[in-house]
């Protein structure tokens, strides 16, 4: 949970070339510290998106990877208007030695019950 802990606070502070050390190169999507930072820029100026706050939980090993759950208090002007929370998943693996964020995905239903403790 320390790398999603790490990305999210570098993402909130708007630290993108910081971010990009806690990202898989798959998601990376093969582009260099710089063109990646740009493009995290660039999506979050025209999204408008804000990070308010974020709590991650344990993580859930799963073979070699690490699945970490996270709320995420966030608002964007395309897809979060009202600013609530986004119950996400990070799937994490190990590259270079280090836990890097390969995938996130929303999750809801049965899904989110799985990963999130009843409040």
């Amino acid at each position: 949970d320390e790398t999603v802990n790490k990305y999210l606070s570098a993402m909130q502070g708007q630290r993108f070339t910081e971010a990009f050390d806690y990202v898989s190169t798959g998601l990376r999507g093969g582009k260099d510290r710089e063109s990646w930072s740009k493009e995290q820029q660039y999506i979050v100026q025209m999204g408008e998106v804000k990070i308010f706050g974020f709590k991650t939980f344990k993580p859930v090993m799963e073979g070699g990877k690490a699945k970490v759950p996270n709320i995420l208090k966030s608002q964007d002007k395309f897809l979060n208007q009202l600013g609530l929370d986004e119950y996400e998943v990070y799937e994490l693996i190990k590259e270079e030695g280090a836990w890097r964020i390969d995938q996130q995905t929303l999750v809801e239903g049965p899904e989110k019950d799985e990963y999130f403790p009843k409040e």
